[in-house]
């Protein structure tokens, strides 16, 4: 389905997110292009965008011995099985230190409750650590089901750092 009164570039974004069953679900996500979480860090460098799905961005940066993803979106459902398969992947890559920061994120539900034991069982198989950022409504979903000390949910980046130096 082709839309005559919107750019060429939304076109295949709507294209794309019709056969992947998300424009009608989330048509504000992809319509969007301000709110992108590829932002310069503190030494100016462009963290790696990491393909996931419409309604889940994000980026990977090494720094500190740290593998650092920063997440914005919803990760539910839809999102689950892709970011799973993504973050398991550099799991077994070097640093063994993984810091997910979810201080964007939206909106999680149970699978993303899920796939996040799933990965951080893995971490700790491969001899990881795993620590994980949050806003208040991961913190509360999380806390709900009594996994914040599992999954060492920090309140920002920078004290993770801290627990990873420490």
């Amino acid at each position: 389905m082709k839309h005559d009164k919107i750019p060429e570039f939304y076109n295949k974004m709507i294209s794309f997110s019709q056969q992947s069953y998300c424009c009608s679900l989330h048509p504000w996500l992809i319509l969007d292009p301000s709110d992108s979480v590829t932002r310069f860090d503190e030494e100016g460098v462009i963290p790696e965008p990491i393909t996931l799905t419409v309604s889940l961005r994000g980026t990977r940066e090494v720094r500190d011995s740290c593998q650092i993803f920063r997440l914005a979106g919803l990760l539910d459902a839809f999102s689950e099985p892709t970011f799973r398969k993504v973050l398991e992947s550099f799991v077994q890559a070097a640093p063994k230190n993984i810091i997910l920061d979810l201080s964007k994120i939206d909106f999680i539900d149970s699978s993303g409750l899920g796939a996040l034991v799933q990965i951080a069982k893995k971490a700790q198989t491969a001899g990881a650590t795993f620590q994980v950022v949050t806003n208040p409504r991961v913190t509360q979903t999380v806390k709900l089901v009594r996994l914040e000390k599992f999954l060492a949910l920090q309140e920002t980046l920078d004290a993770a750092l801290q627990n990873v130096k420490a």
